[in-house]
This record gives structure tokens, C-alpha cells and sequence, in this order.
């Protein structure tokens, strides 16, 4: 590992860190290959569950790779090019896996649109990044296609996963010879586009970027093989239910493929519960906010069958005894009660996760210390990532070798890791993205000449080469008193209470910290039952309830304990409706669009401050 540092007060700090290859870096193929090496080495390995009913049937390498090469040579029939972009708008689904191969294929470049996604976010990613045809998973996303397709002439092909175009597509393809598909495939180098993303954007217009081959295989090889107890142990297995539309979640499906492990699909993230019980993954991958329900719901229901007190005391044994593995193990008192609470509380836990599960994976925002704690004390250890759709998803992560709760991880093996004398935190590697589709300028913002690429994400590196984020370069808010204050230490700690959705820390310009806090409506009936107020009551009716805001003032006392009197929250104010990604206030991957929820809050910012 390569390291320089400096000192402060005697205390070593960090100033860039790296981590050892464990790959070389791709100097010829594309990510094609891993379906072929999976042909090749385990034909009759099963890679790919399909839901069939109540029940998941196996696919093979062998009919995986049938079903890719069919599907290609119809896109090639249909007068696709090589160097085509061809959209993808669906669910994460089966045949978003399947015909995100067969574009590459095809050698053609995938162009992912989240199916949340506006008839003007459309228009815009087909216009700007040229495609000629686009998938689209149900009649439904066709039509918001349909209100601009005048607008977007170049895309004279669709296709509609619902309407049967995986069988049309592999009629149409009978006539194109394995030797033209195999020109088209091998024609691809590492050096090829892949795919452009399009940044779900907190503000803005959303900028393309552009990920090669390269990009992909070396961070598919780097988190595979520098994570072999989750991706490469026997019978290793996850149901993939985020986006795929998101590098997150791309990244993961790509090296379920790398790596065969069992790939399953959940579209409707509603039935998540009893799917994870049929499935039975090995590991998952989820936003954090996905954990902080899980715990949340879990504590309400035992709350409202009068085990509150139950729940708390197990969440904090699972903590200590998680802390107490970092320091050489508890002592006999600890082991006992953990052991008692397995029993009663983890073991339940584990089941509604589908009974197999041992690690997660989490990234898109940070996790917090005491989730991370209190999951790997119930014995599924959560190991956080970091990374932007710029970096191919993760460029920071912890392993099970390398694990350091209440971080983002060390760099991915053969990456880097730099803070900046501003704080922000530049990252390096062959994992960062070539550049923004059509936009020189925007990329030359953000990627120096030595290819340092600008986060706009401030941290720290710790004296191990841990990496902690402490807030957006462009978040920072100043207040009137001149004290710089970080809004994301603030807002994780709030969202861990229950009763809490979604939270802006406000204060840019004015004398004090503020708030707003939105309620998550499937845990307040429980709280309304609990605390005797009247059946049905909405947020709207208690927004001024007296002990909803003492609850509330609960959580923000607990968030200020993370920092100093003056950054403190002092007001708050509880919004009557939730932000939602329809609403337009939070990003797919459910990222807050500050500059919208100021915009269309400003009222009761104001009145904060009155």
C-alpha cells in the first residue's frame, strides 16, 4: 500500500492512500467474455433464477448465453450498427440483464433510463445521446416514449418486454450467421463504450456518463476478487431488486455474472419480504435506507406488542457485542445475553432477510455507525461502499478483510484515494469514467490531467486508509455567524428514528440550524395506536400534536449529540406530505434534490426564522 501523510497535533492524517491490484489491468476483451469463460468453464452452472409463479427456475451458462446470442443477432437484423446506443427503460428484471448483453453483443452501447423517468427526461437521454432504438418493459413506459417520439426522430426501433420482443427479436435474428455476431462482439476492446449513465442529478439536466469496458472489468474484478467471501463462496446467491438503471445496482449484476453466483430478480420491491424467503440470498445490496426500515419496522412492531423495551435492549447488545469484535471480543456476560437474543430477536431478524443472508452491501449514501454495528451484531455484516456513477459505482469499500465500521472502506484494490486541501476527495484508478457524453467542458471540471477525478464529496482518511465522508462540497452551509456546517452527519442521525422519512438541514445565511422533517406514513398508524390518538389520524392532522413534536424533538436531541452547540438543530418543522421520486423531490436511487425541496419549501424555511 502507498501512503503519504501529514500531522496535526500529532495525530497522523492521511492525505492519499491506495490498495494493491488484484487483476491485472483488461488489455483486450469486453465484458462479453465473462459470458463466454462462464460457458467455457461451467456450462451447466446455474447463474440466472427466474420467478416462474411461486417458484425460481434455474438457467444454466449454456441456455444464458443461447438466449444472449439470439437476442443479439435480431437487434443486428434489425439494422442496429456497431457504436449504436440503444435505451433500456424497465425495472430491474430478467430481461434487463439479458438484453444488456446482447447489445454488447451486438456491439452496440446500452443507455440506461430509469422507468420513473419523465416523457422530458426521455426525450432529453434519447436526443442527446443519439440512440437509434430504445426497450421499454411495459406498454405503459411505451407510451411516455410515445408523447415525444416526434421529437426524437433517430430512434426508429422499440421494443416492448411485455409485448413478446425477446421471442420477436430472436425470429427476426435466425438469418445472421454466428461469424457476423462474432465480428460484431470481438470487434469490442476494452477501450470501447460501453454504456452512458445519466446522473439522476440533484439539480440540473442530467450529464451522460461514459463507461468503457475497461471501466466495468476492472471494477467488477477488483470487488469480486477483493470480496471472495461474498461473491466467489460456494452457493453464493442475491436477489437483486434496486435499479439497475443505477451503476450500484449494474455493477452488482455484472459481477454476479463475473463471478456465477445465483442472480435472481425483483421487479416489484412490494413483495420483497416473502421473495427473499423463496430466494434465500447469500449477501444483498440496498441503499441505507432500505436498512434503516428494516430496523425501524422491526422496533415499531415491538413496540406496539408491548416489546419495546425488549427490542432496545437487544439492539443494544448486538451493538456492543459488534464493537466488542473489534477490540478482541466481549467478555462472558456479553457473549451469554447476545447468545439469549439470538434466539429471541437476530434469529428473526435474519428470517425476514431470508434466513441465508451474512453480508450486505451498501452504498448511494452513508450507512451510520450504529446500523452498522447493530446488523453485524445479528450476524449480517453490512460492508459500505462509496462511489458516483463516475467511478463505475464503488471506488471505496469495505472488505471482510478490511472492515472498519462507520466508514466507507479502504480504496477497491488497484484504486486511490487523495483529500484535497479544500477536503474534497479525489479519486483515482482505472474505474474512473473517460467523460461526460457531449460535454468537454463539464469534464474537464472534474478530471485533472493526471486523472484525479473531483467527487465534490468532502472525508477523511483515516491512519488505515479508511475513508469517512463528512458532507457535499456544494452542500456546506455557512450560517450568519460565519460556523461552516456539514448537513449529512445531521440528517442521517435523524432519519434512524422511526417515525422519520426524509429530513433537510437547513440554515445557509441565518442565525441558527433548522429542519425539516418529513413522517413515514406506513410507521405512524402504529405510533398513533400506541400513543391512543384518534384511529386514521394523517400527518396533516397531528403536524401540530404536541407529542408528535416532543417524538420528533426526540430525534433531533439524539442528532445533536454528533456535533458541536453551534451546529446544532434548534428548530424544526414537520411537512404535512412525504418527498417521493414521482413528487420530483428525490432521485431514483432516493437521493434528496435539495435545490428542489428548497425551492418548494422556501415558506417554511422562512418561518423558522421568523
Amino acid at each position: 500500500m502507498w501512503i503519504t501523510s501529514t500531522t496535526v497535533l500529532e495525530v497522523p492524517v492521511l492525505t492519499e492512500f491506495s490498495v494493491p491490484p488484484v487483476a491485472p489491468t483488461p488489455t483486450e476483451g469486453n465484458c462479453t467474455t465473462h459470458v463466454l469463460d462462464n460457458v467455457r468453464d461451467a456450462p451447466h452452472q446455474v447463474i440466472i433464477s427466474l420467478q416462474r409463479g411461486d417458484a425460481w427456475v434455474g438457467m444454466t451458462s449454456q441456455e444464458f448465453y443461447e438466449e444472449v446470442t439470439a437476442v443479439a443477432k435480431g437487434i443486428i437484423a434489425s439494422g442496429v450498427q456497431a457504436g449504436d446506443r440503444i435505451g433500456i427503460m424497465s425495472r430491474t428484471r430478467y430481461e434487463w440483464t439479458l438484453v444488456d448483453y446482447a447489445i454488447w453483443f451486438a456491439g452496440a452501447i446500452s443507455v440506461p433510463i430509469y422507468e420513473t423517468s419523465s416523457a422530458e427526461q426521455v426525450h432529453w437521454i434519447l436526443t442527446d445521446s443519439g440512440s437509434v432504438a430504445c426497450f421499454f418493459e411495459a406498454p405503459r413506459h411505451r407510451a411516455i416514449f410515445d408523447s415525444v417520439s416526434s421529437e426524437v426522430p433517430d430512434v426508429t426501433r422499440t421494443w416492448v418486454f411485455e409485448s413478446d420482443c425477446i421471442d420477436d427479436l430472436k425470429a427476426a435474428g435466425v438469418g445472421v450467421s454466428n461469424e457476423e455476431l462474432e465480428a460484431r462482439r470481438s470487434s469490442l476492446t476494452p477501450d470501447s463504450l460501453a454504456t452512458i449513465i445519466y446522473t439522476s442529478g440533484t439539480t440540473g439536466r442530467p450529464k451522460g456518463c461514459m463507461l468503457t469496458h475497461r471501466n466495468f472489468m476492472f471494477e467488477v474484478d477488483s470487488v469480486v476478487l477483493g470480496m471472495k467471501e461474498v461473491f466467489l463462496s460456494p452457493g453464493s446467491s442475491t436477489l437483486l431488486f434496486l435499479p439497475v438503471a443505477h451503476v450500484f445496482g449494474r455493477m452488482v449484476q455484472l459481477g454476479c455474472v463475473r463471478a456465477r453466483v445465483r442472480l435472481g430478480h425483483a421487479p416489484d420491491v412490494t413483495e420483497l419480504l416473502p421473495l427473499l424467503g423463496s430466494f434465500q440470498p447469500t449477501f444483498i445490496l440496498a441503499v441505507p435506507r432500505v436498512f434503516e426500515k428494516v430496523y425501524n419496522s422491526a422496533q415499531q412492531k415491538a413496540t406496539a406488542n408491548g416489546k419495546g423495551h425488549l427490542f432496545d435492549t437487544a439492539a443494544n447488545v448486538a451493538i456492543d457485542y459488534s464493537k466488542s469484535l473489534d477490540e478482541g471480543g466481549g467478555g462472558l456476560g456479553l457473549k451469554i445475553k447476545h447468545a439469549l437474543f439470538d434466539k429471541l430477536v437476530y434469529k428473526k431478524l435474519r428470517a425476514a432477510l431470508g434466513g441465508k443472508v451474512e453480508w450486505a452491501v451498501s452504498g448511494g449514501a452513508p450507512l451510520g455507525e450504529r446500523l452498522g454495528h447493530f446488523y453485524r451484531g445479528i450476524g449480517v455484516t453490512i460492508l459500505e461502499g462509496y462511489g458516483l456513477t463516475e467511478t463505475s459505482a464503488a471506488s471505496t469499500v469495505s472488505r471482510p478483510d478490511a472492515l472498519s465500521i462507520g466508514t466507507v472502506g479502504q480504496p477497491i484494490p488497484g484504486a486511490r484515494v487523495k483529500v484535497a486541501p479544500d477536503g474534497e476527495l479525489l479519486l483515482g484508478g482505472d474505474q474512473i469514467f473517460v467523460g461526460y457524453w457531449n460535454n468537454p467542458t463539464a469534464t474537464a471540471e472534474v478530471i485533472e490531467p493526471d486523472g484525479w477525478f473531483h467527487s465534490g464529496d468532502l472525508g477523511q482518511i483515516d491512519d488505515r486508509g479508511f475513508v469517512k465522508i463528512t458532507g457535499r462540497k456544494k452542500e456546506i452551509l455557512v450560517t450568519a455567524g460565519g460556523k461552516n456546517v456539514a448537513p449529512a452527519v445531521l440528517e442521517d442521525r435523524l432519519r434512524s428514528h422511526f417515525l422519520v422519512s426524509q429530513c433537510v438541514v437547513v440554515g445557509d445565511a441565518k442565525p441558527f440550524i433548522g429542519a425539516l422533517v418529513t413522517i413515514d406514513v406506513e410507521a405512524l398508524p402504529g405510533w398513533v395506536k400506541l400513543t391512543g390518538k384518534p384511529e386514521g389520524s394523517t400527518v396533516a392532522d397531528l403536524v401540530n400534536d404536541a407529542d408528535l413534536n416532543a417524538e420528533i424533538q426526540k430525534a433531533v436531541d439524539e442528532a445533536n449529540k454528533a456535533v458541536s452547540q453551534a451546529e446544532a438543530i434548534k428548530k424544526f418543522a414537520i411537512l404535512t406530505t412525504d418527498w417521493t421520486i414521482d413528487g420530483g423531490q428525490l432521485t431514483p436511487k432516493q437521493s434528496i434534490k435539495r435545490a428542489v425541496v428548497m425551492k418548494e419549501h422556501a415558506e417554511e424555511v422562512e418561518a423558522l426564522y421568523r
